[in-house]
């Protein structure tokens, strides 16, 4: 990664160039690493260092923007030249709310040199632990290992310049069997805090438990939901409706509820981009300082997530939460969200269920209906028949359409094991816990 004062001066280069113009720059730089495998061996080590240089270029209330991953004086003057021809030809931006004004930016934490230095040869060891493990049982292996750094800056003509480094590494890992398989994921932004083995153990005891599925009726079950499932949950209200856009636009689960009691008085969700339990970072993309925001608390809906823009439409204040330029179009959005834990083990979540199903994972889920954040989707990587608390036998994969919303009205108990899972093509990070749901709506049976 590069020295603050090295991003600092990079930031200034880009800043000059813009004359006499309002102009910001985003600068990003990774350094990534993966291994993959597949069939208990190991198919591929890569390496990616890259940076990046976003432009925004203001002339008279016009906005234009330009990206480059060179950072010669050449590369910057191309891309510094190719905003400002974008904002001219582009029409007055009604919406901007001007550039970010300069503020203190409290350290968050989130670096750790290992995990950025972390040796291809010990990511390799790790993956061939559980390659083997699974091959001693018959059954194959395939998933990632990466671990990686990040930097981001942001600098504006207005005085603003804020810097962050963190690092992440993630373990993914699904065993299948002949007509069984299993998942396990963990994340954390110390790549030692991730238990590779019991992870490994984990998705080939789900799936050594899943052989020989049963085919069961579709219709209304008790639920216990992995972590895994808990994600999904989270991540779909954020992705529909936790930013402000959506609530503006009139098609978030929030509008007409705010102030209301529609979840569970179990369930708290807030974002802290503070909090080193999850993937800190302290600013936004437009160099705003994040505030912890809750969310929903003992079942009460709160409120969203701003930026700048939407907190200027609706009379707000910016929580700290503008997405990267490219994807601004879609509003503001968590990035660091938390869910309460409760005090049961998942054991207990299912030894209390007299009958439903346990659910480790879902996959392949897209909105049906945004008010509701209705979801249809399929179960993946084992599910299991609960009788009179105990796991009785696999099943065949379910379908199911059901607003993610009610789901949450219907949380009996939550899990005292949390985990963070970090979602690879967003970066979005939740820290989440089990949940047993009084009933879930599947619709339809995969054969």
């Amino acid at each position: 990664m590069m020295e603050k004062q090295e991003a600092q001066d990079l930031c200034q280069q880009v800043l000059r160039r813009c004359r006499q113009a309002q102009a910001e720059v985003l600068l990003v730089a990774e350094d990534n690493h993966l291994t993959r495998f597949a069939n208990n061996t190991i198919h591929q080590n890569v390496a990616e260092k890259n940076l990046s240089l976003t432009v925004r270029y203001i002339l008279d209330g016009k906005v234009g923007s330009a990206a480059t991953n060179r950072s010669d004086a050449d590369g910057i003057d191309q891309a510094v030249e190719m905003a400002r021809q974008n904002a001219l030809a582009s029409p007055p931006d009604l919406n901007f709310p001007g550039l970010a004004e300069p503020a203190v930016y409290v350290e968050a934490g989130g670096y750790d040199d290992r995990t950025a230095a972390y040796p291809a040869d010990e990511r390799a060891d790790a993956v061939g632990v559980v390659c083997r493990l699974a091959a001693e049982k018959s059954l194959n292996a395939s998933g990632a290992f990466s671990t990686g750094a990040r930097q981001v800056a942001v600098a504006n003509t207005a005085g603003v310049f804020a810097c962050h480094a963190g690092t992440v590494a993630d373990f993914q890992v699904t065993v299948m069997g002949n007509d069984s398989s299993g998942r396990a994921q963990a994340s954390a932004w110390r790549a030692g805090e991730i238990p590779s083995e019991a992870l490994g153990r984990e998705a080939i005891r789900k799936a050594d438990l899943g052989k020989s599925p049963r085919l069961v009726d579709p219709g209304e079950y008790a639920v216990v939901f992995d972590p895994y499932v808990t994600q999904d949950l989270v991540a779909m209200l954020n992705y529909h409706g936790m930013g402000a856009q959506a609530v503006l636009d009139g098609r978030s689960w929030m509008n007409d509820r705010i102030g209301q009691q529609v979840m569970s008085p179990l369930v708290n969700l807030w974002d802290d981009g503070g909090d080193t339990r999850g993937l800190p970072a302290p600013f936004d993309y437009e160099g705003v300082p994040k505030k912890k925001v809750e969310i929903v608390r003992d079942g009460v809906v709160l409120g969203p997530v701003y930026d700048r823009a939407t907190a200027r439409k609706a009379g707000a204040s910016s929580t700290g939460h503008a997405m990267p330029p490219n994807q601004r179009m879609f509003g503001p959005a968590a990035g660091n969200l938390f869910l309460a834990p409760g005090t049961a083990a998942t054991e207990e979540l299912i030894a209390s269920t007299r009958r439903g199903l346990y659910i480790t994972r879902f996959w392949y889920t897209r909105l049906v209906h945004p008010r509701d954040c209705t979801i249809t989707g399929m179960t993946r990587d084992g599910v299991f028949m609960i009788e009179n608390g105990e796991l009785a036998y696999p099943v065949k994969n379910l379908r199911f359409t059901q607003s993610y919303l009610q789901a949450l009205a219907d949380v009996e108990t939550l899990g005292s094991e949390t985990r963070l899972l970090v979602v690879e093509y967003s970066g979005m990070a939740t820290h989440v816990p089990a949940l047993k749901i009084g009933r879930f709506n599947f619709t339809g049976v995969t054969v």
